[in-house]
């Protein structure tokens, strides 16, 4: 009990101990913070008023360095008011002596115009003086001369007429001359140029087709039993045998081709065949039908081959192909074509215009005429349908239209196309002509000059390619037969249908003759 109590008194004075220590040592620390406190706040103040007095030397440096630049500022400021208010002072002076200067110009303009209307009053003023002094002298000439001025006008109008009109009759031979011989130049050398390079073969088709016999004995079979095979070949083909006493050969006439054509190839494959009767010509010729088509197509695809043509209907190439088994003047159409496409074309690249566009145009210029004896109407009418239908270009249409003159050409295509068909037409040996149309042709020409008054005689030259006139001397001078010449042209291009040019001379001399005895 004892140990307890000493243990607890032991211990509470331990902690007296303690706290007396703590309270002692907590005094000590008191004391020297407050010490250093006060040492902190008296630096403090020492900075502090440091600071303040750097700071009030700044900002007096800082206004009297912001005096000095605004009193700068402000002494150039109005060294530029000074100088605008002098610039001002100036140019007021200036405008003050301008306003004084246009015052004195207006003034001496208001002068000036006061003086031209007096002295236009005068003009005018003397001007009707004049005109009346005129009038007067007119009636003394009136009455002197004893002619109106009306008639001496007149007189002299007319006077001038005649002398002007020899002068111009003068003028346009000269200039007629001039222009003939720079545009036969040119003309020549195109023409020449495009036919040299150009060398057609002339084909010309007649009306009967040959077809050679293995031998005689084939005439007779060929006639058959009471000569019933020659009539089936006459009815299905449409053409006339004609068997005659020329060894191995008999003769086909009619004036169709292709149906010669078909003909003759239905008669070959006979022979070959050798079975020769009604039903098997019948056989043989629907089976050559169909055969002529195919050809009529290669026939047209050659003929666009060989120009360098493409993209054309199949049913118009076909048509095309039947222009090879049609004549024209004993021509071949399909070769003429071919030939006035090249002729076009070559033309057409002399002068720079579009060369496929003019082989085009005149290889289909006369397609018209493979159907012309199957339909009504002109070659030039169906053609210009046909290319119609199957959208061919408006330049092609109206090359077609107007290659006989027909209708107007309204391209430069048009007009080549009709000078290459009249090249290909007029060339020798190209066409076959009757001795009746060339008489006829030549009687027409001499005929269109008679009836002008002065000519005395008329010659028809060259196949009518040249017409020379004969005038009276007495009653025609030298520049009136130019217009006699001029006046004949135009009634053979007006009156008259022919191939290539016609060459009008007047001939115009006076013969003397005296016989010495």
């Amino acid at each position: 009990m004892t140990t307890w109590i000493l243990s607890i008194l032991l211990i509470f004075v331990g902690v007296c101990i303690g706290v007396i220590a703590m309270f002692i040592l907590n005094y000590l620390k008191g004391n020297f913070a407050s010490k250093k406190a006060e040492e902190i706040i008296e630096k403090g103040k020492k900075e502090a008023e440091s600071l303040k007095r750097n700071s009030l030397l700044e900002a007096k440096e800082e206004i009297y360095k912001m005096k000095t630049d605004a009193d700068k500022e402000i002494k150039e400021k109005k060294k530029e008011i000074k100088e605008s208010e002098d610039r001002l002072l100036t140019r007021e002076n200036n405008m003050d002596r301008r306003d004084q200067t246009l015052q004195n110009r207006e003034e001496m303009l208001e002068e000036k115009e006061n003086n031209l209307i007096d002295k236009q009053r005068q003009i005018q003023d003397e001007k009707a003086k004049v005109e009346e002094i005129k009038t007067e002298q007119l009636k003394m000439l009136e009455e002197i001369a004893k002619l109106s001025k009306k008639d001496a006008k007149d007189m002299i109008m007319k006077k001038v007429e005649e002398m002007m009109s020899l002068e111009i009759i003068s003028y346009i031979k000269e200039k007629e001359s001039e222009a003939k011989i720079e545009a036969d130049k040119k003309a020549k050398s195109m023409l020449v140029s495009s036919m040299q390079k150009y060398a057609g073969d002339v084909a010309s088709e007649q009306t009967v087709t040959v077809v050679t016999l293995p031998n005689d004995e084939m005439k007779g079979r060929i006639i058959g039993r009471e000569g019933r095979n020659i009539r089936t070949i006459e009815a299905v083909t449409g053409v006339d045998l004609i068997i005659d006493d020329t060894p191995e050969a008999i003769v086909l006439s009619s004036f169709d081709p292709y149906r010669r054509e078909i003909a003759r190839l239905t008669i070959e494959t006979l022979i070959k065949d050798g079975r020769i009767h009604p039903t098997r010509i019948e056989e043989i010729y629907d089976k050559m039908v169909k055969d002529m088509r195919a050809k009529l197509v290669e026939y047209g695809e050659s003929a666009l081959f060989e120009l360098g043509i493409t993209k054309m209907d199949s049913d118009l190439v076909e048509i095309l192909g039947k222009l090879h088994f049609r004549t024209s003047y004993g021509q071949n159409a399909l070769t003429h074509s071919i030939e006035v496409a090249n002729l076009a074309g070559l033309l057409a690249s002399e002068i720079g215009e579009n060369v496929n566009l003019a082989k085009r145009a005149g290889l289909l210029h006369d397609i018209g005429k493979a159907i012309d004896h199957e339909v009504e109407g002109s070659h030039v009418t169906l053609g210009s349908e046909l290319a119609k239908k199957y959208g061919e270009n408006e330049v092609v249409i109206n090359a077609i239209e107007s290659h006989h003159g027909d209708k107007e050409a309204t391209s430069v295509i048009a007009t080549l196309v009709a000078i290459a068909d009249t090249l290909s037409a007029s060339r020798p040996g190209a066409r076959n002509d009757s001795l009746e149309n060339y008489v006829k042709r030549l009687e027409e020409l001499e005929a269109i000059a008679k009836d002008i008054p002065g000519v005395e005689k008329t010659y028809a030259v060259q196949a009518g390619r040249e017409l020379r006139v004969i005038v009276k001397p007495e009653e025609i001078n030298d520049l009136q037969s130019y217009k006699i010449a001029r006046d004949i042209k135009k009634k053979i291009e007006d009156n008259l249908q022919y191939p290539g040019t016609i060459k009008v001379t007047v001939i115009r001399e006076t013969r003397v003759v005296e016989e010495a005895k």
